[in-house]
């Protein structure tokens, strides 16, 4: 499950990339993933929604429903 959560990650980072921003894996611990947003993501103040409601959104619809992203 770990190499599914890291390419869909590295997809999803393109969208970010596009408006200035990015995010790194820092962990994966079972289904909970520990995510940093670098960039203008770091500092956006849409950072919770963009990492709960695009990347958490899109791991569970398209790798397993009960993963949990949490940014450190």
């Amino acid at each position: 499950m770990e190499e599914k959560i890291r390419e869909k990650v590295e997809s999803m980072r393109k969208m970010l990339q596009a408006d200035g921003g990015d995010c790194e894996i820092v962990e994966i611990a079972g289904k909970t993933v520990m995510m940093r947003l670098r960039g203008a993501c770091g500092s956006c103040p849409h950072a919770v929604a963009t990492l709960k409601g695009y990347i958490e959104a899109n791991l569970k619809s398209d790798v397993d429903q009960d993963i949990v992203v949490e940014r450190v």
